[in-house]
């Protein structure tokens, strides 16, 4: 009974489901039952605390390194991308506006320019001299916004005008006509001048000349040469003024300053009135003339205002 009564103990203390019913033997097999069951999670718990490997492939002791290595990077790639993400909030500046790019010369002409101020001509171009900021002569250009509707044939607008102060560029005529046409045009001033000669530097595709004039008679001789002429503006056209008898006059004037001007798809016509170096006094010349001959070509068509609104700039000028 003393023995049964240690057995007892021993089981109570081990929290054993046993009692004075259950047999001394019931009582050993429970504890020594229980001693067992506490050894295998005992080695169960060492197996899961040591990392098995094999000796090559993806368990290997190598590639489990190399694995743990490569997870290390990939952490440490991501936390430098969050840190220069962090650090490039902090440090953002708000992006610089166009004017504050621009060059110093740039900024210096500009303030000479009132935004939102309507210039008169004599104002405008004398602006436009002072306010090129690049070294070369640069063009200055007269932009004209009609109220007409290019697509009605008669307020496509389309005609020459002598500009008083001519151009500041030298034009090289060339005129296409008979002997008797020939020897008028070279008393005139034209830098070419014949027929058959001119006739085989056109099949040469020889354009050693910016404009081209010719007379009525001569004109069929131009015609499978059209489509050479035309997109380079050198077929001539007795709208234009370069299909003429009087061809002194018409190379006198293509020296003297005579430029073309046409209405655009928009309604706009674009057109060069001089040089930056011609001055206040020639510039508004020019422009007169041409806005002067723009309005003699207003259309019976249009009752209401016919220039919208003129522009005078050069092609860097600093508009606000």
């Amino acid at each position: 009974m003393a023995k049964k009564a240690e057995l007892l103990e021993e089981a109570k203390a081990l929290k054993l489901d046993v009692n004075q019913k259950n047999t001394i033997a019931e009582i050993e097999a429970a504890i020594q039952s229980h001693e067992q069951g506490a050894v295998s999670n005992e080695e169960a718990q060492g197996s899961d605390d040591k990392v098995v490997v094999a000796k090559a492939g993806k368990r290997s002791a190598k590639a489990i390194k190399e694995a743990e290595e490569l997870q290390a990077k990939e952490e440490r790639k991501a936390q430098t991308a969050t840190d220069e993400e962090t650090t490039a909030k902090k440090t953002h500046k708000p992006a610089r506006s166009r004017l504050e790019r621009r060059a110093k010369g740039y900024k210096n002409v500009q303030k000479l320019i009132e935004a939102g101020k309507q210039y008169g001509v004599a104002d405008a171009v004398e602006l436009a001299s002072k306010t090129s900021p690049v070294k070369f002569d640069a063009t200055v250009e007269l932009h004209v916004n009609l109220n007409v509707d290019p697509r009605q044939a008669d307020q496509n607008i389309r005609d020459t005008v002598v500009l008083p102060a001519g151009t500041g560029k030298e034009t090289r005529v060339a005129v296409f006509a008979d002997t008797a046409g020939v020897a008028t045009a070279k008393k005139a001033g034209a830098d070419i001048a014949g027929e058959d000669e001119l006739l085989q530097q056109l099949d040469k595709e020889q354009f050693d000349f910016d404009v081209l004039i010719a007379t009525p008679t001569t004109m069929p001789k131009l015609g499978k040469y059209a489509r050479l002429l035309g997109p380079k503006g050198l077929m001539p056209n007795p709208k234009s003024g370069t299909v003429t008898t009087d061809i002194a006059k018409a190379v006198e004037e293509a020296k003297a300053g005579r430029v073309e001007y046409r209405v655009d798809s928009t309604g706009i016509i674009h057109m060069a009135v001089g040089k930056v170096s011609f001055g206040k006094h020639k510039l508004f010349d020019n422009a007169r003339a041409a806005i002067k001959s723009i309005r003699g070509n207003k259309p019976a068509s249009v009752k209401s205002s016919f220039i919208t609104s003129a522009h005078v700039t050069t092609k860097y000028c600093p508009i606000p």
